[in-house]
């Protein structure tokens, strides 16, 4: 008597293709999509905009999280942050993934191009590639200022959302579009400093570790005053008010504090920073809804 083994294919978990979507960092960006849209009218957004917009939007983002987990597969299993993707894990194949990313990119750019406007499809087809592809497959093995270079890719959300709005490219989104950009690298920096041994040990060279802790710390201090500048625009064009400067100004100068303490070698606080630029990031939207409909 014979017994054949094989090797069990793994098991279709939805959890996975959940977890494969970055649902966390898809959600900030929906944030600030949310904000792009409520800023680019006076009173309600159409609520076929907000929720069609909203959906086609998150399902774009998701997709190119996913070709993020099939291309990046081997270096985060290498890398405690990331080793138990599922991809990386090997839960998920590789080529199921990226059926997976292609259903999620025609359905999403499909509900953005029919039922919101072609001008919020090409953008947002714009910023998946540039991120799933530019960005991850070739940027960020290839220069220490990936995240700067390819960051544009990730901070198109709100002017997503001002175009699903009003089928224009308008100064005002540009800036919204401005903060989020320079607010990137003080954040990615922040972590690529907690995470230099295993961004190393894989051959990303990630600002730390081709610079070494005291020059990123540098440039996250001035990356962090660009921030302050950028963010006080939206006051000096007269596009938020007294709310918003004033909340905007104690977030600011907790960024720097963080930023300072990076700057003068306190590295053991870098994931702090990058955790309270989350916060940061989030509230400074959140200001600047409230402020736009209680303006003072």
């Amino acid at each position: 008597m014979s017994f054949e083994t094989t090797t069990p294919k793994p098991k279709l978990n939805w959890r996975d293709y959940y977890e494969m979507c970055k649902p966390n960092v898809v959600l900030l960006m929906l944030l600030t999509s949310l904000v792009g849209m409520f800023m680019a009218v006076p009173a309600m957004v159409p609520w076929d905009v907000l929720v069609w917009g909203n959906l086609g939007i998150a399902m774009a983002a998701a997709s190119a999280a996913v070709v993020n987990h099939v291309i990046d597969r081997r270096i985060d299993g290498q890398m405690g942050r990331t080793h138990n993707r599922p991809v990386a894990k090997g839960k998920v194949a590789p080529a199921h993934a990226l059926i997976f990313a292609a259903v999620l990119a025609v359905l999403g750019m499909g509900i953005l191009y029919v039922l919101i406007n072609p001008l919020t499809a090409w953008l947002t087809l714009a910023s998946s590639v540039g991120y799933a592809l530019v960005y991850t497959l070739y940027l960020k093995r290839a220069t220490p200022q990936n995240i700067v270079i390819g960051g544009i890719a990730g901070a198109m959300p709100p002017l997503l959302g001002w175009a699903a709005v009003t089928g224009t490219v308008d100064p005002n989104a540009l800036l919204l579009v401005l903060i989020i950009y320079t607010w990137t690298p003080p954040h990615f920096w922040a972590l690529a400093i907690h995470k230099r041994d295993e961004y190393a040990k894989v051959e990303v060279p990630m600002l730390p570790v081709t610079h070494g802790l005291e020059f990123t710390g540098l440039q996250v201090l001035l990356y962090t005053v660009l921030l302050v500048i950028s963010t006080m625009l939206p006051y000096v064009v007269g596009m938020s008010g007294f709310i918003y400067l004033v909340g905007v100004t104690l977030l600011n100068m907790r960024f720097l504090y963080w930023a300072w303490k990076l700057y003068r070698g306190a590295y053991q606080q870098a994931m702090k920073t990058f955790w309270f630029s989350i916060i940061y990031l989030m509230v400074l939207f959140v200001l600047l809804l409230v402020d736009h409909y209680l303006p003072i």
